[in-house]
C-alpha cells in the first residue's frame, strides 16, 4: 500500500542503541507536530474519558469506553487495563472521536478473577510483552478476517500468560500478567533507562539476542515520547524470558531488509472501530496491523513470526475462538 511505503521511506533509521541483550533502531522523522487527539494515559487523567464493563454482569472480550474530550483519544494495541471485575489488555489500536462512547475488544490477562475490583478501569505503566501482541494480532486478524469480530483465542492467551509467568518464576492468585511485570519491575526499569529516544522519533525497531522482533510506528514524535516506556517494558519482559547472550547484534543492513518486508506484506483493510481504516498485514515470516486516518498513519506495529504460520489461524477456523467468548458468569 502506497500510504505504508511513503511513511516508511520518508523516515530515517538512526544509530542503533543497546542494552543487555535488547537493541533498538530509532525511526525519525523529518518534522515534529503537535498531535490531534489524547493519549489514553492522558484522557484518563484528565478524567475525560471512562472505560467500564459492558454490564453488571460483564462480558470478558469487550469494555465500554466513553470518550467526553473534545478531541479523539488513540488507544494503544495491547494496553493493559486495571480493575473491575478482571484486568485486560486492547486487542487493536483506536481513534475514538470525542464525545463518542463505543464497545471496545479486549483480551482478560487475568484468568482467576471474575468479581469487581472498581467500577472503572484506570491506566496501567504497561503494555501486554511483544510476543503476545505478535500471537493476539494474528488471532484478532484470523476473527476479522472470518467473521469481522475483533476476538483474540482467550484460552490461548491465558495459556502463554502462565506458561511465560513459570519461566519467570512469578506467581499470582489470580494468574495476572501484572504480577510478572512487578515481580521484575527493577529489572524493567533499569530497560528503560538503558534506552533513549532521540529527537523526532517517531518509531522504533526492536531486537532481543540480536533477533529483530518487533516495531512499532506513530504519528507524531510526541505520540512516541508518551508512550516509549511502555513498549520498552514490553519489550524487555520478553528480552528476560530469552536471557541468551548477544553473540552478533542486529545490523543497519537487517533493519532496514524487516522494513522492506513490511512494505512488501500483502495487506487487507477493514473499518476500524472508532476513525478511520484498520489495515491488517502478513509477510514472509511477518504480521501487523495500521490504523490510517485522517489521511495517514496513526500507529503501525509489525512482528517477526515466532511459530508457524498455520497454528493460530486453524485454531480460529475450527470455531475455538468464537465459543470460548462465552459471557461468563461470576
Amino acid at each position: 500500500m502506497k500510504i505504508l511505503q511513503d511513511t516508511l521511506q520518508s523516515l530515517s533509521l538512526g544509530a542503533p542503541q543497546h542494552y543487555r541483550n535488547l537493541s533498538m533502531f530509532p525511526l525519525v522523522a523529518n518534522a515534529s507536530k503537535k498531535p490531534d487527539y489524547l493519549v489514553l494515559d492522558e484522557a484518563l487523567e484528565r478524567q475525560v474519558a471512562r472505560i467500564t464493563e459492558v454490564s453488571q454482569q460483564g462480558s470478558v472480550p469487550e469494555l465500554q469506553f466513553s470518550n467526553q474530550a473534545d478531541r479523539a483519544v488513540l488507544l494503544l494495541d495491547g494496553e493493559e487495563l486495571l480493575g473491575a471485575k478482571q484486568n485486560r489488555v486492547l486487542n487493536l489500536t483506536l481513534l475514538v472521536p470525542a464525545q463518542t462512547s463505543l464497545k471496545i475488544p479486549v483480551s482478560c490477562v487475568e484468568a482467576g478473577r471474575w468479581q469487581h475490583q472498581s467500577a472503572e478501569f484506570k491506566a496501567s505503566p504497561r503494555a501486554y510483552y511483544s510476543s503476545g501482541r505478535a500471537k493476539k494480532l494474528r488471532q484478532v486478524t484470523a476473527c476479522m478476517t472470518e467473521t469481522g469480530c475483533h476476538y483474540s483465542d482467550q484460552q490461548a492467551v491465558w495459556a502463554d500468560i502462565a506458561e511465560k509467568a513459570s519461566r519467570l518464576r512469578t506467581s499470582s492468585p489470580t494468574g495476572a500478567m501484572a504480577a510478572m511485570y512487578e515481580n521484575h519491575q527493577h529489572s524493567l526499569e533499569d530497560y528503560v533507562l538503558g534506552l533513549s529516544l532521540v529527537n523526532h522519533q517517531v518509531a522504533a525497531l526492536f531486537a532481543i539476542n540480536g533477533q529483530l522482533i518487533g516495531l512499532d510506528l506513530f504519528d507524531f514524535p510526541a505520540t512516541m515520547d508518551k508512550l516509549f516506556a511502555k513498549l520498552v517494558r514490553s519489550y524487555a519482559l520478553d528480552a528476560l524470558d530469552n536471557p541468551n547472550v548477544v553473540t552478533e547484534a542486529s545490523t543497519s543492513e537487517q533493519a532496514q531488509g524487516f522494513l522492506q518486508t513490511v512494505v512488501q506484506s500483502k495487506s487487507e483493510s477493514f473499518p476500524a472501530l472508532g476513525e478511520g481504516t484498520d489495515l491488517r498485514l502478513e509477510g514472509s515470516g511477518l504480521v501487523g496491523s495500521a490504523l490510517i486516518a485522517r489521511d495517514r498513519i496513526v500507529h503501525l506495529s509489525a512482528f517477526r513470526l515466532q511459530q508457524s504460520p498455520s497454528s493460530s489461524s486453524s485454531s480460529f477456523r475450527s470455531g475455538n475462538i468464537f465459543r470460548r467468548h462465552h459471557r461468563r458468569q461470576p
